[in-house]
């Protein structure tokens, strides 16, 4: 069974509204106002996302030809600080489950057919740091990279799709940061870009407990055709989750 490819360490790096002023600190005090309160944010340390995961894959079809077709699977995200993580993705693959719990990260693939078809494996140290990177970038609310190590870069004002722009950069590692285009008259983030050149954006909105959050992500590679949309139907914030399910997994000996 083949894992989806390339999504978990970027796309689930959920992005959110903000308004653009002249330094980096007073953009993220502005995002941070127009999502909710300092008492509500700060309050939030878990967040659950159910939805639907909609793309494209490709395949061979009966003459060996490859042909691209619809790929379609239901997607549950935790994110709990400080740092964990679990994306569970059921498709007609089957069950593809990957976690974060602080410094150690892994991957299993179930097969839909077969339960007892599965494998395990154990992310490396780069996967690590970027697990860690998004499971910061959705809890944080973008304040205090300082404190994990990371920061913030005013790269100055842009233009995306004719509004002018203030980008501002979360560093967390060398390699690996997230490129934010906040518009300069309304304060919308219109765009987040990865290092790799893949870009989020986001439509529509859900308010849970007096925080806003994004209804749906798109998520674009550099190979146009490859578009990933997330569509959330419930957000949950401030459950507690066991330990188990963020740990890595015993291996049963039969």
């Amino acid at each position: 069974m083949k894992a989806f490819p390339r999504l978990f360490a970027a796309l689930f790096a959920v992005v959110f509204a903000g308004h653009a002023l002249a330094s980096p600190d007073a953009v993220i005090a502005q995002a941070r106002a127009a999502l909710g309160s300092e008492r509500l944010l700060d309050g939030i340390h878990s967040i659950h996302f159910s939805g639907k995961l909609a793309s494209q894959e490709r395949v061979k079809d009966k003459d060996g030809k490859e042909i691209t077709r619809p790929f379609n699977a239901t997607i549950d995200i935790i994110f709990q600080k400080p740092y964990r993580q679990r994306v569970v993705l059921v498709s007609y693959k089957g069950t593809e489950v990957t976690a974060l719990d602080d410094y150690e990260a892994w991957r299993r693939l179930e097969d839909a057919t077969n339960a007892s078809r599965w494998s395990l494996t154990l992310l490396d140290k780069e996967q690590i740091k970027r697990l860690r990177a998004s499971t910061w970038e959705n809890l944080a609310f973008f304040r205090g990279i300082e404190r994990s190590g990371g920061n913030v870069e005013d790269l100055g004002p842009v233009t995306i799709d004719g509004h002018s722009c203030e980008k501002l950069a979360f560093v967390h590692d060398p390699g690996i940061a997230f490129y934010r285009y906040f518009d300069a008259a309304t304060g919308q983030l219109l765009l987040t870009e990865l290092e790799s050149g893949d870009s989020i954006r986001e439509e529509g909105e859900l308010v849970v407990n007096g925080v806003r959050f994004p209804k749906k992500l798109i998520y674009t590679t550099k190979d146009p055709a490859s578009i990933v949309i997330i569509t959330v139907d419930k957000i949950t914030l401030n459950e507690t989750f066991p330990d188990s399910l963020f740990a890595v997994p015993m291996l049963t000996v039969k």
